[in-house]
């Protein structure tokens, strides 16, 4: 099976282009590439029906969530910008692979 690699990474900044939550902006929490979706913060939260547990002190209730989205549904927030972009890769002087803003040219920080 061939490795996937995502434009999207954790810590990114990201838009959302489709859905409930369409427009907000969010961070990346948690990319999950054998399901081609992101976890973001404070973006696609669902009620999550818990049952306690006394043992490991855990309250049960309803519980605020955040669910996956597919990773096609986001588009990176360029910092130099402020829009959401496509990204590309170039290599620098030194030979490392950055990413790179499509609209501005700007390099795009990890993390």
């Amino acid at each position: 099976m061939e490795a996937k690699n995502y434009r999207v990474r954790k810590d990114d900044k990201v838009q959302i282009l489709a859905g409930k939550d369409k427009g907000k902006v969010g961070k990346v929490l948690k990319v999950l590439k054998k399901r081609d979706c992101v976890i973001v913060e404070k973006v696609n939260v669902v009620k999550r029906h818990t049952r306690g547990n006394p043992y490991s002190g855990q309250a049960g209730g309803i519980l605020d969530k955040e669910a996956p989205i597919h990773v096609s549904n986001v588009a990176v927030v360029c910092d130099a910008c402020t829009k959401a972009t496509r990204v590309g890769y170039r290599y620098t002087e030194d030979g490392t692979k950055v990413r790179f803003c499509k609209k501005c040219n700007e390099i795009i920080k990890a993390g």
